[in-house]
């Protein structure tokens, strides 16, 4: 899978591994694989290392864990791995999985062979490089791709015990309290507010669906010259949980503004061809065949809340000098901007 907007680059030597070692598993393993191979890192900033692989007759992809001391959970490429080959077998848009090596010994880390996709990936979602009256079909297809993946029977497909089944919100809440007090730097009242009153205002109606974990327009390859899209990426944050957690997710870029490099909201949609939230939102009830989304302001609020979070963790590794680039530090006004949002949308809740 890559993208035009995807260049690759020479392997960064703390970053290579014996390729010889993986012409001769891939000669062993892959189907109609035949050397010489020529291996080019993708420069994208992935938190799997993932790299394109090229033969005389054609092009594959491999995503392996990162060498040196991870978390014991973090970076399990064999569970993107097992999320795409499962959804493959239904139709589902996402790359063909070639094969899936356990053995530590061969490259260094465990790694996966993907089949290689061309198409678009689209970075700015105000879609400049895109005909106005083809922008909504874009979205459109993001829409239904998503409802799609939350209406998979998951039990059907080998993914039952992908992830727990019950108290998704509960457990993230947890989490990212956790790891927002662990990583801050000032005191953020609207955060306070939120991480006392999501605990108590977790759906009643519990939900569980494929969820994609980071469902955004950029995760999305499409077809170079239409709005289909040819493969769903990232699935490093996959597992089982509710489904209007991935949907808010995707809402998000409607609520945050273009400073933030997340969302457009101050751009005029539709004078751009762009679709409203509404929009979405409507097309996401049609596509699952629900009347209407009660607990979407409180998912907003979450989402906020997690991406305020994640956004503290980076703030406070830059601030340490540990973030991989300076613009790191940029991420310490977004903090208390999305936790006030997440505030706005939990008193739209109700609270």
């Amino acid at each position: 899978m890559t993208s035009e907007n995807d260049a690759t680059i020479d392997t960064p030597e703390r970053l290579k591994f014996d390729e010889d070692a993986l012409a001769q598993w891939m000669t062993s393993h892959i189907d109609g694989f035949e050397g010489p191979l020529t291996v080019r890192k993708f420069s994208g900033g992935q938190s799997n290392p993932t790299y394109l692989l090229t033969t005389p007759a054609r092009q594959y992809v491999l995503r392996r864990k990162p060498p040196g001391k991870l978390l014991p959970s973090a970076h399990a490429v064999d569970r993107e791995y097992r999320v795409m080959k499962a959804l493959g077998s239904t139709g589902f848009p996402v790359p063909k999985m070639l094969g899936l090596c356990m053995d530590e010994t061969i490259i260094g880390t465990i790694f996966f062979i993907m089949d290689h996709i061309d198409g678009r990936v689209f970075w700015d979602p105000t879609l400049p490089d895109v005909n106005k009256d083809q922008r909504r079909a874009i979205f459109n297809e993001a829409v239904d791709q998503l409802a799609a993946l939350h209406l998979i029977d998951f039990d059907a497909i080998g993914l039952g015990d992908y992830g727990k089944k019950t108290d998704y919100f509960s457990r993230q809440i947890e989490r990212w309290t956790r790891q927002f007090k662990a990583s801050q730097t000032d005191p953020i009242d609207a955060m306070d507010k939120l991480i006392a009153w999501l605990p108590g205002a977790i759906p009643t109606k519990d939900a569980v669906s494929i969820v994609h974990g980071d469902y955004r327009l950029d995760n999305i390859m499409f077809a170079k010259t239409t709005p289909r899209a040819r493969a769903v990426l990232d699935w490093e944050l996959s597992t089982l949980g509710h489904p209007l957690a991935d949907f808010s997710n995707f809402l998000m870029a409607w609520h945050l503004p273009r400073i933030t490099r997340l969302g457009f909201s101050d751009v005029d949609k539709t004078a751009l061809g762009l679709p409203s939230v509404d929009d979405m939102i409507k097309r996401y009830c049609h596509k699952t065949q629900v009347d209407s989304l009660p607990d979407l302001n409180f998912c907003m609020a979450y989402n906020m809340f997690r991406l305020a979070g994640i956004a503290q963790g980076v703030y406070a590794r830059a601030l340490q000098g540990n973030a991989s680039s300076q613009e790191a530090l940029k991420y310490g006004p977004v903090v208390p901007f999305l936790a006030q949002a997440g505030w706005s949308f939990a008193e739209k809740a109700g609270a």
